[in-house]
C-alpha cells in the first residue's frame, strides 16, 4: 500500500528521564501495599493519572491477558512498555491530525482530490497525477469525492499493518 511506502509508520519514541520517572512514581504510587505489580483496578488508576481518562472494559482485558500468567499483575516493567506505547499512539494520532490539518487549506474538515494534487505537489513533485487520483480513490471511503479525518485516519492507520 502507498501509505507504508511513504514512511507512514510512527517513529520509536522514548520518554525523557523526567517523564519516564514520573510513570514510574505513578506506578509505585497506584501499587497499593507495595506488592510489585498493579491489579486491574490499580492499572486503571494509573491510566487515568498519566493519561485522564478511565480505560474501558475492552482496554483494561486487552492489557491483563498480555500480562504474564506467572505473576499476579504488571510488573513495572510491563507498565512502562504499555505506557510508552500509549504515549507513542497519542502522539501519532496528533501528528495524523497535523497532517490532516497541513492539507485541508481551506478549513472545511474534508479534504477533496484537489487538495491532495496541491500538498503532493509539494511533497513529492514526481508523483504522477495518476497515482494521486489511486491514493484519493483509495482513502475517500465512501466515493462522494470528500476525504473527511476519519477517512484520511484510517488510511494512515491502515499502511501501517
Amino acid at each position: 500500500m502507498f501509505y507504508s511506502q511513504a514512511g507512514a509508520r510512527p517513529r520509536t519514541w522514548e520518554a525523557s528521564s523526567p517523564e519516564h520517572k514520573k510513570w514510574v512514581e505513578v506506578f509505585k504510587a497506584c501499587d497499593e501495599d507495595n506488592k510489585g505489580y498493579l491489579s486491574r483496578e490499580d492499572f486503571k488508576v494509573a491510566v487515568v493519572m498519566l493519561f485522564g481518562y478511565k480505560p474501558s472494559k475492552i482496554e483494561a482485558d486487552s492489557v491483563m491477558s498480555s500480562v504474564d500468567p506467572n505473576t499476579s499483575g504488571i510488573q513495572l516493567k510491563e507498565f512502562l512498555d504499555i505506557v510508552r506505547k500509549k504515549k507513542e499512539a497519542q502522539l501519532y494520532c496528533s501528528e495524523v491530525r497535523h497532517i490532516f490539518t497541513a492539507f485541508d487549506r481551506h478549513y472545511r474538515g474534508y479534504l477533496t482530490l484537489e487538495d491532495f494534487k496541491k500538498a503532493f505537489k509539494q511533497v513529492a513533485p514526481k508523483l504522477s497525477e495518476r497515482i494521486i487520483l489511486e491514493v484519493f480513490r483509495e482513502v475517500d471511503q465512501d466515493s462522494d469525492g470528500h476525504v473527511s479525518f476519519k477517512d484520511f485516519e484510517y488510511a494512515m492507520n491502515s499502511g501501517q499493518k
